[in-house]
């Protein structure tokens, strides 16, 4: 009997270890994935958050935005903001993965009579969308930063934060944490769907793009930039609207709204229902490399701690 009971309890053991073992790798494989991802990306979200903050008339479109971002600041002017998301990247990131794969677990933990252990779409979305929910606690005040800093130099004062430090700390004077973490609701009603969305549309066109027979782990290297690809398109062509309105909140000073309701409210009001699909050319631009290039950062970090780990 003690000699079942031993067995068991280092199967356990066993389990337990794996387990904590592809955990820290999720985590890992996402911050590189991340830190991939701004690096090729940063320049297209720049542009992005200016077309959507900017007021009317301001630039004629994603090029003027460049060509006077460019006239005004140089080439460095393409990555202004880039230290929030350099610095909030492997959080971010890191605990996205982690937490897509968690929600798996969850999933397959919520189904024990399964017939396959391959999930389906809407079971992909749904560990996608649970992802967006511990992430937020991360995202929110990283996009706060980087919003306040990207559209510094479209007025006349100048810049007014000497770096990400300084936002935080104005902001935490301004408003304490409540004002560090504004625009929270409005991250998670982005990035829930899109997560939902991007998780679904890599594992679809993963398993597509994989050989009858093959591992999903066999994926070669266009394979994977194309997934990844597809994945960031997926996301951002139902993403903009909430972004719209988390950046108009995150950059707006306080009362301008009372929340996310009264920001799509005013902004439809003010500027018509197409302001909501402001910033679409940049966004829809950056997703497919950006994306691509997240994606096979994880899955070169991935394979790489399954080889030498």
């Amino acid at each position: 009997m003690s000699d079942v009971s031993s067995g068991e309890e280092a199967t356990n053991a066993s389990k337990s270890s794996s387990s904590t073992a592809e955990s820290v790798k999720s985590f890992v494989a996402g911050g590189v994935g991340g830190i991939a991802a701004v690096l090729v990306g940063h320049p297209f979200d720049l542009t992005k958050t200016r077309l959507q903050t900017a007021a009317p008339g301001t630039y004629t479109g994603a090029i003027d935005v460049v060509k006077k971002t460019l006239a005004r600041d140089g080439a460095t002017g393409l990555y202004r903001g880039v230290i929030p998301p350099l610095l909030g990247v492997t959080p971010i990131f890191a605990m996205s993965f982690w937490a897509y794969d968690m929600s798996k677990l969850l999933i397959y933990k919520l189904t024990p009579n399964r017939t396959t252990e391959r999930l389906s779409v809407a079971e992909y979305a749904a560990a996608g969308f649970l992802s967006a929910v511990p992430t937020t606690l991360v995202t929110a005040p990283v996009e706060r930063a980087k919003v306040l800093l990207q559209i510094q130099g479209q007025g006349q004062g100048g810049p007014q934060y000497k770096g990400v430090f300084d936002v935080v700390r104005h902001l935490y004077r301004e408003g304490g944490i409540r004002s560090v973490f504004r625009g929270s609701f409005a991250t998670v009603a982005r990035d829930g769907p899109g997560s939902a969305a991007y998780f679904a549309a890599y594992e679809v066109t993963k398993k597509f793009l994989t050989p009858a027979g093959a591992s999903a782990t066999d994926l070669n290297l266009s394979a994977v930039i194309l997934a990844g690809g597809t994945a960031g398109v997926a996301m951002w062509s139902i993403a903009i609207p909430p972004d719209v309105l988390k950046s108009r909140i995150q950059s707006a000073p306080t009362g301008t709204y009372s929340g996310f309701l009264d920001c799509a409210r005013k902004t439809i009001a003010i500027d018509g229902v197409t302001a909501l699909w402001r910033g679409l050319g940049p966004a829809m631009a950056r997703a497919f490399p950006a994306n691509a290039a997240t994606f096979l950062g994880v899955e070169a970090a991935k394979n790489a701690m399954d080889k030498y780990i």
